[in-house]
Protein backbone atom coordinates (compact mmCIF):
# COMPACT_ATOMS: atom_id res chain seq x y z
CA UNK A 1 0.00 0.00 0.00
CA UNK A 2 1.09 3.54 -0.64
CA UNK A 3 1.55 5.90 2.27
CA UNK A 4 -0.56 9.01 2.53
CA UNK A 5 0.49 12.05 4.53
CA UNK A 6 -2.13 13.46 6.83
CA UNK A 7 -1.91 16.93 8.37
CA UNK A 8 -3.47 16.88 11.79
CA UNK A 9 -5.23 19.78 13.56
CA UNK A 10 -2.14 20.50 15.63
CA UNK A 11 -0.12 21.00 12.41
CA UNK A 12 1.88 17.80 12.78
CA UNK A 13 1.96 15.25 10.01
CA UNK A 14 1.41 11.53 10.19
CA UNK A 15 1.69 8.77 7.64
CA UNK A 16 -1.17 6.41 7.03
CA UNK A 17 -1.48 3.51 4.63
CA UNK A 18 -3.67 4.56 1.70
CA UNK A 19 -6.29 1.93 0.81
CA UNK A 20 -6.00 0.17 -2.56
CA UNK A 21 -9.15 2.02 -3.63
CA UNK A 22 -7.56 5.48 -3.20
CA UNK A 23 -6.52 5.70 -6.88
CA UNK A 24 -10.19 5.24 -7.83
CA UNK A 25 -11.05 8.31 -5.75
CA UNK A 26 -8.26 10.19 -7.54
CA UNK A 27 -9.49 9.02 -10.94
CA UNK A 28 -13.08 10.14 -10.25
CA UNK A 29 -11.92 13.57 -9.04
CA UNK A 30 -9.60 14.00 -12.02
CA UNK A 31 -12.39 13.35 -14.52
CA UNK A 32 -14.57 16.14 -13.07
CA UNK A 33 -17.27 15.67 -15.72
CA UNK A 34 -20.15 13.30 -16.43
CA UNK A 35 -17.70 10.37 -16.68
CA UNK A 36 -16.49 10.94 -13.12
CA UNK A 37 -20.07 11.22 -11.88
CA UNK A 38 -21.03 8.05 -13.77
CA UNK A 39 -18.05 6.10 -12.46
CA UNK A 40 -18.80 7.29 -8.92
CA UNK A 41 -22.46 6.24 -9.26
CA UNK A 42 -21.72 2.73 -10.53
CA UNK A 43 -19.06 2.38 -7.84
CA UNK A 44 -21.71 3.15 -5.21
CA UNK A 45 -24.12 0.65 -6.77
CA UNK A 46 -21.43 -2.05 -6.81
CA UNK A 47 -20.68 -1.47 -3.12
CA UNK A 48 -24.40 -1.53 -2.30
CA UNK A 49 -24.81 -4.81 -4.18
CA UNK A 50 -21.83 -6.50 -2.51
CA UNK A 51 -20.64 -5.32 0.88
CA UNK A 52 -17.52 -7.49 0.56
CA UNK A 53 -16.33 -6.16 -2.79
CA UNK A 54 -12.64 -5.32 -2.99
CA UNK A 55 -11.64 -2.26 -5.00
CA UNK A 56 -8.25 -2.09 -6.66
CA UNK A 57 -6.55 -0.50 -9.63
CA UNK A 58 -4.72 -2.66 -12.15
CA UNK A 59 -2.95 -2.32 -15.46
CA UNK A 60 -1.13 0.98 -14.89
CA UNK A 61 0.67 1.90 -18.11
CA UNK A 62 1.68 5.01 -20.04
CA UNK A 63 -1.30 4.74 -22.39
CA UNK A 64 -3.68 5.40 -19.48
CA UNK A 65 -1.47 7.99 -17.81
CA UNK A 66 -0.35 5.40 -15.27
CA UNK A 67 -3.76 5.78 -13.62
CA UNK A 68 -4.69 2.17 -14.32
CA UNK A 69 -8.15 0.68 -14.49
CA UNK A 70 -10.57 0.50 -11.53
CA UNK A 71 -11.37 -3.13 -10.73
CA UNK A 72 -14.01 -4.61 -8.45
CA UNK A 73 -13.34 -8.11 -7.15
CA UNK A 74 -14.92 -10.77 -4.98
CA UNK A 75 -13.21 -14.15 -5.31
CA UNK A 76 -12.12 -12.99 -8.76
CA UNK A 77 -12.83 -10.00 -10.96
CA UNK A 78 -16.46 -8.91 -11.09
CA UNK A 79 -15.96 -5.99 -13.46
CA UNK A 80 -13.66 -3.18 -14.51
CA UNK A 81 -14.50 0.47 -15.08
CA UNK A 82 -12.67 2.10 -17.96
CA UNK A 83 -13.25 5.69 -19.01
CA UNK A 84 -12.99 6.97 -22.56
CA UNK A 85 -13.80 10.34 -24.12
CA UNK A 86 -17.32 9.29 -25.04
CA UNK A 87 -18.19 6.53 -22.54
CA UNK A 88 -17.67 4.70 -19.30
CA UNK A 89 -17.20 0.99 -20.06
CA UNK A 90 -18.00 -1.60 -17.40
CA UNK A 91 -16.55 -4.92 -18.51
CA UNK A 92 -17.70 -8.03 -16.68
CA UNK A 93 -14.90 -10.61 -16.65
CA UNK A 94 -17.30 -13.56 -16.94
CA UNK A 95 -20.24 -11.69 -18.40
CA UNK A 96 -21.03 -14.27 -21.08
CA UNK A 97 -21.91 -16.72 -18.29
CA UNK A 98 -24.36 -14.31 -16.64
CA UNK A 99 -28.05 -14.02 -17.33
CA UNK A 100 -28.99 -10.48 -18.30
CA UNK A 101 -32.79 -10.37 -18.43
CA UNK A 102 -32.84 -6.55 -18.39
CA UNK A 103 -30.48 -6.37 -21.38
CA UNK A 104 -27.88 -4.18 -19.71
CA UNK A 105 -25.01 -5.64 -21.73
CA UNK A 106 -24.66 -3.58 -24.88
CA UNK A 107 -21.00 -4.08 -25.85
CA UNK A 108 -18.52 -6.93 -26.34
CA UNK A 109 -21.47 -9.18 -27.11
CA UNK A 110 -19.73 -11.51 -29.53
CA UNK A 111 -17.02 -12.87 -27.23
CA UNK A 112 -17.12 -16.15 -25.34
CA UNK A 113 -16.16 -14.76 -21.94
CA UNK A 114 -16.61 -11.01 -21.34
CA UNK A 115 -19.58 -8.70 -21.72
CA UNK A 116 -19.69 -4.95 -21.23
CA UNK A 117 -22.03 -2.08 -20.52
CA UNK A 118 -21.17 1.15 -22.32
CA UNK A 119 -22.61 4.22 -20.63
CA UNK A 120 -22.66 7.48 -22.59
CA UNK A 121 -23.39 10.99 -21.41
CA UNK A 122 -27.03 11.27 -20.41
CA UNK A 123 -27.56 7.50 -20.11
CA UNK A 124 -29.25 6.10 -17.05
CA UNK A 125 -28.80 2.61 -15.72
CA UNK A 126 -31.47 0.33 -14.30
CA UNK A 127 -30.03 0.27 -10.79
CA UNK A 128 -32.01 -2.75 -9.62
CA UNK A 129 -30.97 -4.81 -12.66
CA UNK A 130 -27.36 -3.62 -12.35
CA UNK A 131 -27.15 -4.68 -8.71
CA UNK A 132 -28.65 -8.05 -9.64
CA UNK A 133 -25.96 -8.46 -12.31
CA UNK A 134 -23.24 -7.65 -9.75
CA UNK A 135 -24.69 -10.18 -7.30
CA UNK A 136 -24.89 -12.82 -10.04
CA UNK A 137 -21.21 -12.21 -10.91
CA UNK A 138 -20.28 -12.67 -7.24
CA UNK A 139 -22.26 -15.91 -7.06
CA UNK A 140 -20.51 -17.15 -10.19
CA UNK A 141 -17.08 -16.25 -8.78
CA UNK A 142 -17.71 -17.83 -5.38
CA UNK A 143 -19.22 -20.98 -6.93
CA UNK A 144 -16.17 -21.48 -9.14
CA UNK A 145 -13.89 -20.82 -6.16
CA UNK A 146 -15.69 -23.50 -4.09
CA UNK A 147 -15.09 -26.20 -6.71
Amino acid sequence: MKKATIIMKNGKTASKEAPPSAPIDTRIKALSDWRGATLARVRTLIKEADAHVVETVKWRKPSNGMLGVPVWEHDGIICTGETYKDKVKLTFAKGAALKDPAGLFNASLDGNVRRAIDLHEGDTIDEKAFKALIRAAVVLNTARRAQ
